[in-house]
């Protein structure tokens, strides 16, 4: 996928009855999560209460060798993470698993997600006497449990007792030495599931398609406001938190989440083939051939074709060995990958008049690319259908959508402006009154294209919050 739209990571834990090579199976399910975080990965592995780990910038392969995960050793139970740098920047402090060594013992923490009172918690804890090593929201999360657990009898009553001051998007997993606690927030604005695998071990994961990974079964997602305790005993629920209205990030469907996982009984596939046929039914247009640009455009493509009748082509190629351009932190990295990720298919598209499917458009620089490539590949027309509304707003819960002034959708007054500025014959956006028939469901997080979000957002914290704090 070419695109500037930034997803703040994904979150693995396993947990064996007896010591295994658990390093390993979190190595393959941060893999199969690698496209939610290319920036840096870790894992942490407990073995009788010690918990040792490995934190690097890069991707899983890059970061782990075979060396590295036998160094780890064996435990019964280990939690893995992937990560671009949103809020925090990019600070190796930052990297997760998060560890914490407390009188009480040790745990590690990884987060998918982001706190819109983190700010205010940080002022807090610092004031008490806390020390931050890093700039990312996810210590205020582990010094919220920890404070509560120094009062506790355990940790998963700490974590009851630490949510209400957590303010927004979190989907966690805390290992301590004894047992894994998966817990989501209220809202349940990420994703979160349980599988167990044939020999009785339990996992937890941002998407279903890592379950996969180490043989696990799907058993279901993690409700939102539950916390889920796994210990040598079983799985047990805690759902004092628990509400009634999901309100999961609708951008997981189109674009986020891994074509092959199901999120919240959804198929991912499903949902953009839907977006796709609803791009047809709202903005027909006469041409010859659909394409998708890949990955995430390319369901939508094949929605859009099926529900039309006009023939589905492979119109880019994708270079695999380069990661996500919008994972690179600085905007000239991305533009430099957009250089060589993608290639036209000129026998696909040259003297033809062609649909190019895209998930979104954010500034809009990386579509005039993509559309200049086709036109030199000898595309007649051009026209464009984004299989999400136009983005109006930034995001306060974990996507790293720009600053509202830099969103193309606000700068011009049309459609109609808009294709002209990326080069495309016309342009068509998914109707955001139609984005509940990709779910089958009304309720979902949709701020960022409609302004009006879940929680008040009026305090929030802004971009690189803690780094202009230190740095400023």
């Amino acid at each position: 996928m070419v695109n500037e739209i930034h997803e703040e990571c994904g979150v693995f834990g396993i947990f064996e009855k007896e010591n295994a090579d658990v390093a390993s199976s979190v190595y393959f399910g941060l893999y199969a999560l690698q496209h939610r975080g290319q920036e840096s990965c870790g894992i942490a592995v407990c073995d009788d209460g010690v918990i040792s780990q490995k934190r690097a910038d890069g991707l899983v392969s890059e970061v782990f060798s075979r060396q590295e995960l036998d160094r780890l050793g064996k435990g019964n139970m280990a939690v893995g993470h992937v990560r671009y740098s949103t809020f925090g920047g990019k600070n190796p402090n930052n990297i997760q698993p998060l560890v914490i060594r407390h009188v009480k013992g040790n745990l590690a923490l990884v987060h998918n997600g982001n706190l819109i009172n983190a700010a205010r918690l940080r002022r807090e804890f610092e004031m008490s006497g806390a020390i931050f090593h890093g700039t990312s929201d996810t210590e205020a999360i582990a010094y919220a449990v920890v404070r509560e657990r120094l009062k506790c009898h355990s940790t998963e009553e700490a974590v009851e007792k630490a949510m209400p001051e957590l303010k927004g998007a979190y989907s966690c997993i805390i290992m301590t030495a004894t047992k894994m606690i998966a817990f989501r927030d209220p809202d349940g604005f990420r994703p979160l599931c349980i599988g167990k695998t044939s020999d009785g071990a339990y996992v937890a994961a941002s998407e279903s398609c890592a379950l996969e990974t180490v043989g696990a079964e799907f058993l279901r997602d993690v409700l939102p406001g539950e916390i889920v305790v796994i210990t040598r005993d079983g799985i047990r629920s805690i759902g004092t938190h628990i509400r009634k209205k999901n309100n999961i990030c609708i951008f997981e469907y189109i674009y986020f989440a891994r074509p092959d996982s199901v999120i919240e009984g959804v198929s991912v596939h499903h949902a953009r083939v839907r977006a796709g046929e609803i791009l047809a039914e709202c903005s027909p247009v006469d041409a010859d051939i659909v394409i998708g640009v890949p990955d995430s455009g390319l369901d939508a493509a094949l929605g859009y074709a099926g529900k039309s009748g006009i023939p589905y082509g492979i119109g880019f190629i994708k270079n695999k060995y380069i990661g996500r351009s919008f994972i690179q932190p600085k905007q000239d990295q991305r533009e430099n990958a957009v250089k060589i990720k993608l290639n036209a298919v000129k026998e696909t598209v040259r003297g033809k008049r062609v649909i190019m499917i895209d998930d979104s458009i954010v500034r809009g620089t990386t579509s005039a690319r993509i559309i200049r490539l086709l036109r030199e590949a000898g595309a007649k027309e051009v026209h464009v259908r984004i299989s999400s509304p136009p983005f109006l707003h930034s995001c306060y819960f974990g996507t790293d959508i720009d600053s509202e002034e830099n969103l193309i959708a606000g700068k011009y007054n049309s459609d109609e402006e808009i294709a002209r500025a990326i080069g495309a014959d016309s342009l068509a956006y998914l109707p955001v009154g139609r984005l509940g028939e990709l779910a089958d469901r009304e309720s979902f997080c949709k701020g960022c294209f409609t302004g009006a979000y879940p929680l008040d957002v009026s305090g929030a914290s802004q971009k690189n919050k803690f780094d202009q704090k230190i740095h400023g």
